[in-house]
């Protein structure tokens, strides 16, 4: 059972605290919790932590204690960890016995909203973290992009950009995953279609550090040299017909047009140079429609 009050963890910290603080504690349901009787939540969103930081988060305890509570709900005599499975993590390997707690009662989809918003505000998850927790919300809650982001204080075009991170391959994925590279950097790569390729960048991004902009520089020029290739083994009657189709789209809008030929699908790209010229572009393009 949970002993309440606020534990030899942080005497250190709560002798110097005055009554009214104690006091509103103790109205927040704060207790202290044998440390063998939580357990960490399979389906906690977070599944990378940093050693060192771990490490450094222990040696404040070990003076401190835990300044800020678990969340957690009983569960057959034990109680799962909701928010604050580093905390828990590090005052394990501070040799902490006690943990201060808040015990309440959840839904499943109270935890997963909990635990994810938690760890979105401590800037804790990976991109990729984040982006499974979209999409569990999405699939196994039916959440729309508009409520996650209501929920999460995000854009819904921010939601849905991160969702498209789940879209880089596995081997891609593991960079972000461990935070070798960003959302950003994520995004860029997305561009790179083949698995491999897009793995090979994403190894080179973190081992050299590269920016966001010299990311989208590398990624440019691996397409260029993809459509080089794709050109080169295509019949000259077949190129001369892209070629005749882009005099006839050059005409059509009034800007140079270049068509980029791939193995499974291709891209057009149309040029413009003011932000005129781009309006005039869409207005051509709207009246199409």
């Amino acid at each position: 059972m949970p002993k309440k009050g606020l534990g030899r963890g942080l005497d250190a910290l709560l002798d110097n605290r005055d009554e009214e603080t104690k006091a509103n504690e103790e109205r927040a349901g704060v207790t202290m919790l044998a440390i063998n009787l939580l357990e960490p939540n399979d389906k906690q969103p977070r599944r990378h932590f940093d050693e060192d930081s771990l490490l450094e988060l222990a040696e404040s305890m070990k003076n401190f204690g835990v300044i800020q509570p678990l969340l957690v709900k009983e569960a057959g005599g034990f109680y799962t960890i909701i928010a604050g499975e580093r905390r828990y993590r590090a005052a394990r390997l501070a040799q902490l016995t006690e943990i201060p707690v808040v015990v309440k009662e959840y839904t499943p989809v109270d935890e997963l909203q909990v635990a994810l918003i938690e760890n979105i505000q401590r800037q804790d998850l990976t991109p990729i973290e984040e982006a499974q927790c979209y999409a569990r919300l999405m699939d196994e809650f039916f959440y729309s992009a508009d409520k996650i982001a209501q929920q999460v204080g995000k854009s819904k075009h921010a939601v849905l950009g991160m969702l498209q991170l789940l879209k880089l391959s596995p081997a891609a994925q593991a960079f972000a995953v461990t935070g070798e590279i960003t959302a950003s950097h994520a995004k860029v790569l997305l561009a790179i279609t083949d698995p491999r390729k897009q793995a090979n960048l994403a190894e080179r991004v973190a081992d050299e550090g590269l920016s966001v902009r010299a990311t989208e520089i590398a990624v440019a020029a691996a397409l260029r040299e993809a459509t080089t290739r794709t050109e080169e083994t295509l019949p000259e009657a077949v190129l001369q017909a892209y070629r005749t189709a882009e005099i006839d789209l050059k005409h059509a809008l009034g800007a140079k047009v270049s068509i980029r030929p791939g193995k499974k699908k291709g891209r057009i790209e149309i040029e413009y140079y003011s932000p005129n010229e781009l309006e005039r572009l869409l207005h051509l393009l709207r009246t199409v429609q």
